[in-house]
């Protein structure tokens, strides 16, 4: 495998060289960087798949809707439409992506949209909300077109960008410079135990400027949900995992090995049935489902899966299948270490209050 990467350095540098280019064009004015009057936080990435985006974008939309109107804006990734779109509740994960279904599953009363040309998506939001007050982008650290007002730049604790390289060779969008685009840069799913001499490291590893923030976050997993019989199971804080319990892992997620490992300190007795990053699923994949769930041996045993997949399997045609098996769902949201939550909440609510209309009052702006 090293080899292989090795063999695809050049091209991994071809590529980084056209994504460097095409950025210095917008530092420099060629290509155009839109700025809104209002606050615009972007979350993102440096690689391709998962980093904890969605239970950050949930993070802040819990600590800002109670401050004033927000909404979110996706591309929608994987969704069969195009074009501009806002989501209902009753909207399919195959016209809007799941991401956004699960914003809008958990946040109904929050605006939610998808747009691949976030410039137009936002212009639209500001036209048809005349209330709003602050749009979330999601995964938009790349989309140059909008210049965010902060912008925060995630990073997979087991998976940092300063330890990869650039696609081909490795997962990374870009060069790892372009990390120096960030106001705040979060390691996510760090393990609770993390000391603060590997925060100082890691933290050291990372470089960031003068004017950038690092914080550590992890991962607290709810309650399980059903997703097949809500209305069978009335009190759900009951269930538990034992040692005994046979679960039948069900992921279609970039990185499902927190999961896994979340599971398995619980239960031994794991059966994991992986899919690819935002897989749809289909009938015959849940028929297949329900046969290697009956194979599981003994009745105290449970299906299991993560709460994007279940906004893809939640859809007329599929749900039915699987309507008669203990189904659920494990929802997870973020959380900051070494006590910094508050610094985090005060450091994003001092930027909402200090934007003035037409200017940006943090970072590098």
């Amino acid at each position: 495998m090293k080899n292989i990467r090795l063999l695809l350095l050049p091209f991994s540098f071809l590529y980084g060289t056209l994504v460097s280019i095409r950025n210095i064009l917008y530092d420099i004015g060629i290509f155009r960087s839109k700025k809104f009057n209002i606050p615009v936080i972007s979350v993102g990435n440096l690689c391709t798949g998962g980093s904890g985006k969605t239970p950050q974008i949930e993070y802040l939309i819990r600590l800002l809707s109670p401050v004033c109107q927000l909404a979110t804006l996706s591309r929608g990734y994987g969704r069969s439409t195009s074009g501009f779109l806002m989501v209902s509740e009753q909207s399919p994960s195959t016209e809007v992506g799941d991401e956004p279904r699960q914003f809008k599953h958990k946040f109904p009363s929050v605006p939610v949209a998808v747009d691949g040309d976030r410039v137009h998506g936002i212009k639209k939001l500001c036209r048809d909300i005349s209330s709003l007050g602050i749009v979330l982008l999601d995964d938009a650290f790349q989309h140059r077109a909008v210049k965010p007002g902060l912008s925060i730049l995630l990073t997979d604790f087991s998976d940092r960008y300063d330890k990869d390289m650039v696609l081909p060779a490795g997962n990374l969008r870009e060069f790892r410079s372009g990390a120096k685009r960030a106001d705040v840069i979060i390691v996510t799913k760090c393990p609770e135990t993390l000391s603060p001499i590997e925060k100082r490291c890691i933290t050291r590893d990372l470089k960031p400027q003068a004017y950038q923030h690092v914080y550590f976050s992890k991962i607290i997993y709810g309650r399980l949900i059903s997703l097949t019989i809500q209305n069978k199971q009335p009190d759900q804080n009951e269930i538990k995992l034992q040692a005994t319990t046979r679960v039948l892992l069900l992921t279609g997620i970039a990185n499902a090995e927190p999961l896994f490992q979340y599971i398995s300190a619980k239960t031994k007795n794991i059966r994991h049935i992986r899919f690819s990053d935002h897989h749809e699923y289909s009938m015959v994949e849940l028929l297949n489902l329900k046969q290697q769930f009956d194979q599981l041996n003994g009745s105290d045993k449970i299906i299991i899966t993560t709460e994007k997949d279940a906004m893809r399997i939640d859809k007329s045609g599929l749900l039915e299948v699987v309507q008669d098996l203990p189904l659920f769902y494990l929802p997870i949201e973020a959380s900051f270490l070494f006590d910094e939550s508050e610094s985090f909440n005060k450091f994003i609510r001092d930027y909402v209050k200090g934007f003035r209309r037409g200017t940006e009052s943090i970072g590098r702006f």
